[in-house]
């Protein structure tokens, strides 16, 4: 078949080429990857915030117990200089500053042992916590290399896809206007592909079987008439 179809196919391969690489710059594996990486970003940060949250609540525990070990060690410290002054008190205040005495290291004692508990609690936290950093920085590293790459990749798709079009738009101006719109109408609904090649007995665009009256009827046509295949009205180039 003669101008201006060989031109349309050509129009044609172009625009092919073109989704193809559109559809590569979406499907870049890279893009799922970082996809991926950043899924377990999210996870992680939102699992380091939880733990932290833990080790600051158990960090105001402690200070808390600090305060009070504090006070009760002030407080026995005083009562036991006002001892040494054995002179000025009854043997009966005596005996009770004695006891205060007491009461107060067995609290002292007592929180200094909850104090123990609460730091052996933190200890696994503040593991998790350093591991938790690390494995953000990591995959804040693999990010950055993702983006990157992605970059690079889209780059180089871009160019193609520049190319392309140039080529496709010199093509393209060769075709008669209603040629070019019948064939970007059939594009638009067609899956991007508007008109295919007659190979053998079948359309190249559905690869369904044209019956043997159309062939016929299609090989007694102009060489300036183009056919529509009957399974999909692509414009079928004989």
């Amino acid at each position: 078949m003669a101008e201006p179809f060989d031109t349309l196919m050509q129009v044609q391969l172009h625009d092919t080429t073109l989704d193809q690489l559109r559809h590569r710059m979406d499907a870049l594996p890279e893009r799922a990857e970082l996809l991926e990486v950043e899924r377990r970003r999210t996870a992680l940060t939102a699992a380091t915030a939880e733990v932290r949250a833990q080790v600051d609540d158990l960090t105001a525990r402690q200070r808390s117990l600090e305060d009070r070990i504090a006070a009760a060690a002030a407080r026995r410290h005083e009562i036991e200089q006002r001892m040494r002054s054995a002179l000025a008190y009854a043997p009966r205040d005596l005996e009770t500053m004695d006891h205060e005495v007491g009461q107060l290291a067995a609290r002292q004692a007592q929180f200094e042992e909850e104090e123990i508990i609460l730091l052996e609690e933190e200890e696994p936290l503040d593991v998790a916590l350093a591991e938790h950093q690390t494995t953000l920085g990591g995959l804040g590293a693999e990010a950055s290399r993702l983006e990157a790459a992605i970059a690079e990749a889209e780059a180089g798709i871009r160019d193609s896809i520049a190319s392309e079009e140039a080529q496709r738009t010199a093509w393209a101006a060769g075709l008669p206007t209603d040629l070019a719109e019948r064939y970007e109408r059939l594009r638009s609904h067609l899956g991007g592909v508007g008109a295919a090649r007659l190979v053998g007995d079948h359309c190249d665009g559905c690869h369904l079987t044209l019956s043997s009256v159309e062939l016929e009827r299609i090989r007694h046509l102009p060489p300036d008439e183009y056919a529509t295949c009957t399974q999909c009205d692509r414009i079928l180039v004989h």
